[in-house]
This record gives structure tokens, sequence and C-alpha cells, in this order.
């Protein structure tokens, strides 16, 4: 029976790069794995035909051998004979199954630990601050519940702080071989999962974890200029590692709450004052808060218009990278008197018959006037 062509067989065209022919061998040998294919002989065939094309299509020698020669190349002890069904299936393993399912066929001892600690968990901390608190910077002592080590055993795990001894049935690899059809398969061992020691007398203070729960109290600085989402690494004020393993870090998450008078856009810092119709009109100086608890003047120019805004420049908000500072914005709104009187409003309507509309309401005239130009347009 003819061999099929070794591209066929990855699903790929003659010609196709090397990361091509990987990422193709990737995809078939994941999908015809046998722990997916569970006594399927035709699956199992087609997985051997995988793994002996791409031995051969993986080696540019024989790659180039058999794009000229075909099949051919690898008969009568070509090649050492590593075509026709005699692929080194190992060594193929190697090169891409160890991140899909674990080390095969002999596999390397890497995942194996003579040492059962592991690195202790990160930690995540919010904290909600004022937007003061934020201008300024802060310092304050937070209380964390955590793991710590065991103070009865040093971490280790067994009593009296003796050492743990290797798993008699993975001998402290942590991974145990099974055989399963033509190849073998690396497992977590079931006896110490996967840790590949155990205590024989664990200490009963921390069940032999080597760890036990307790609050702890940090001081944390906050610098100055922090934004909701900042975050700031406290290293080793995690979880403590298991066995004497290194601790974790902690992480805390701030969160700048809203304020009463000034709203925040990154370094900027913005602030809405009312001011009354007359100062609008006829200008002056008016006094504006700042955020360091401070206040400073501001002149308004005569005939300001509602929304206008009017910038301060270095009274925003701490750059938590440098030394400069956002500026402050402040928008004017001009409030309508209410609650006016008769008087008051005998005063308005003189007022308003002095004005001269082109002169003193040049917005409403033009905005009028191009009303005006559009309704004639439209009734004709």
């Amino acid at each position: 029976m003819a061999k099929r062509d070794y591209y066929e067989t990855l699903g790929i065209s003659k010609g196709s790069s090397d990361a091509d022919i990987k990422k193709a061998f990737r995809s078939k040998a994941k999908e015809l794995h046998p722990d997916k294919n569970s006594g399927s002989a035709k699956a199992e065939e087609e997985f051997k035909a995988v793994n002996e094309a791409y031995d051969i299509l993986k080696d540019p020698n024989k790659k180039a051998a058999y794009d000229q020669y075909g099949h051919a190349a690898f008969e009568n002890g070509g090649f050492g004979n590593s075509g026709g069904g005699g692929a080194d299936f190992s060594s193929a393993f190697s090169d891409v199954f160890e991140d899909l399912f674990g080390d095969f066929m002999g596999g390397s001892s890497r995942r194996g630990s003579s040492s059962s600690s592991r690195r202790g968990s990160d930690l995540r901390y919010n904290m909600s601050i004022s937007l003061e608190e934020a201008y300024k910077g802060k310092s304050t002592t937070i209380t964390v519940p955590s793991s710590v080590k065991c103070e009865q055993c040093s971490g280790t795990g067994g009593k009296n702080g003796t050492q743990p001894s290797s798993c008699p049935t993975c001998g402290g690899m942590g991974k145990v071989r099974a055989q399963q059809g033509f190849f073998t398969v690396e497992r977590t061992c079931p006896t110490c999962s996967g840790k590949g020691q155990m205590n024989k007398d664990p200490c009963r203070f921390c069940s032999g974890s080597g760890t036990t729960q307790k609050n702890k109290n940090l001081s944390v600085n906050i610098p100055a200029g922090v934004e909701t989402g900042t975050r700031i690494r406290l290293t080793g004020e995690g979880e403590a590692g298991l066995q004497n393993g290194p601790a974790g870090d902690l992480y805390i998450f701030t969160e700048v709450l809203n304020h009463a008078i000034f709203q925040r856009e990154g370094a900027n810092l913005f602030c809405q004052i009312p001011i009354s119709m007359v100062s609008a009109t006829l200008g002056g100086d008016i006094e504006a808060p700042t955020l360091d608890g401070g206040k400073t003047r501001v002149k308004v120019p005569a005939g300001i218009q509602s929304g206008k805004q009017l910038r301060l420049r270095g009274k925003g908000m701490p750059n938590i990278r440098g030394s400069s500072y956002g500026d402050l914005y402040i928008e004017l709104n001009i409030e309508t008197p209410v609650n006016l009187n008769e008087n008051q409003k005998d005063l308005l309507r003189e007022f308003e018959k002095s004005l001269q509309e082109t002169a003193n309401n040049p917005k409403y005239s033009n905005f009028f006037s191009k009303v005006k130009s559009f309704w004639e347009k439209n009734s004709n």
C-alpha cells in the first residue's frame, strides 16, 4: 500500500514554513491524542502517521531529501532508516507536546522537583481614599488577613520542624509514568499530589502546610497623584509560601472617591462656580477654592458668557511620576435672578429697553437674524 504524502498527512502544502509545520503538527496531535480517542485503533494509527511525518519535515536535511525523492529517500537504510515507520516519536513529542500534555516518552525531569516548597499566593487589597488624600499622599496602616509561616514548625510542615522526605511513590519527582499504548504518559503523583515530598509526622498546628492564618498590620505609603486603579506592590507581603517557599506579594488598588466641589480628569481639576448676572456683565474678581484647602483670586473679564472656562496653571493634581502639576479649570455659570419683587422687575424692564440689540446682545441679534433668513427661505 502506497504511503500517504507527509504534507498531506499534516494538512499543509509543500513549501510550508517550519512554523506552519510545527503548528499543523500541534493541531493534529492534539486532535488525535489517545486520551481523547480511547480505544480507537484508527486514531492511534493516524497519530503514528502524524508523528512520522513531523519527524521527517521538522529536520531540514530530511525534509530536503523528501522534497526531492519522496518516500524513496528513506528506503534501504537512507538517512539511518529514519522514515518508513521508524520515526523518532520521542523527539517529536519533546519539541511541542510538553505544553499540551506534559512530558512524554521518557521526557525531561523539568516538571519534577526535589522540593515541595511553593510560592505563596498574591493578595489584593482595595483602598478607598479622598481626592484630598490623593492630592497630598497618605501614610496609613492596614490590616490584612493572610497566611504566615507556622511558628511551631518554622514553615517545614513537619512536627518540631522536621524536614519532609521524598515521596515513596514518585521518588520526589511529583509525577508518575504509565504506559498507554505505544508511548508513556506522565501524570501527577496521587500520593503526594505533585509535591514530590511528604511529611510522615506533620505539624499539628498547620496540618503539614507550613502556614497558619493571621492578621498582619502593614504600614503603607500612598504617593501623591494616585488615581482610581493605581496599583501599589508590596513585595513579600502576600501569603506565606508552602513549606518554606517564598511569600507572594500584596497589591493595593486605590479608588479615589468623588469630591463635592472638584471633578478630576487625569492631572487636571475642574470646578464650577456660579456668578451673578451683574458680575458677569461688569467683570471683577472672585475667590476660587483650591484642593490644598486654600483659595485664589480670579479675574473675571467684563461680558463673560456662561460656560466660559478660566485656566489656573499648576493648581491641579500632582503627577505621580514627576514633580509637575496639572491645571485647575474654573467654569463660570451665570445665575439668573429669581424671586424678584415688582420694583426689581420694573428696573429690569427699563434696563432691557435701554439696550441696543446689536451692540449689547450680539449673539442674540446674530442668531435671530439667521432664523429670520431661514423662515423667509422656506416660506417661498
